[in-house]
């Protein structure tokens, strides 16, 4: 039971960290398999082998250059709202352990693709915001604050999974409370 426990807060501590970077968490769970540190399900084991290392290494790369600049970073949120998604619900599956197919698809999609898509939808609009009011001169500075989110996130979930998961839940209220701050502000504008 703390088997499947500690690898629920793993998967829910990654999948939020997906919400900030798609391909982080992934690279993150790849190499944490990679070198033993976590388990990974059976259907999953790809995760851990050298070619996925590399290219969710490389993606992990290109995707957090790519948000650096301003306009890219809006059009690569329209894609990666659904993406975060899946890549919240694929770490939660390949995360989970000693629960049946059924249940584990299940708390994937709903608490992983739910957190990861929750968290990125708010970031979007976060970066919405801070493009109309900034000019996009903000979003680097945004985005850094982002990928560093998503590498913290991602370490802590694998070295500490249970306070991973409830610096997730403490990021996402912080996170909707800024965004409904800077609406507001801009309203008043």
């Amino acid at each position: 039971m703390t088997t499947t426990l500690l690898s629920i807060f793993l998967g829910i501590g990654l999948a939020a960290s997906a919400g900030f970077r798609v391909f982080v968490p992934l690279f993150a769970m790849s190499l944490a398999a990679y070198y033993g540190l976590i388990p990974v399900n059976e259907s999953f084991a790809w995760v851990a082998s050298t070619p996925a290392l590399i290219v969710l290494g490389v993606a992990s790369i290109v995707e957090s250059i790519s948000y650096l600049v301003p306009f890219v970073d809006n059009l690569l949120d329209t894609i990666a709202v659904p993406l975060a998604g899946v890549a919240g619900t694929m770490v939660m599956a390949a995360s989970v352990a000693d629960l049946s197919p059924e249940m584990t698809w299940a708390l994937a999609i709903i608490a992983g693709g739910g957190a990861a898509a929750t968290i990125k939808g708010t970031a979007a609009a976060g970066r919405a915001v801070s493009t109309g009011t900034t000019g996009g001169l903000a979003n680097p500075v945004i985005s850094v604050g982002e990928t560093g989110t998503a590498i913290g996130l991602s370490a802590l979930s694998i070295f500490l999974p249970i306070v991973a998961a409830l610096a997730s839940v403490l990021v996402l209220v912080g996170i909707i409370w800024l965004v409904m701050r800077l609406r507001g502000r801009l309203q008043r504008s």
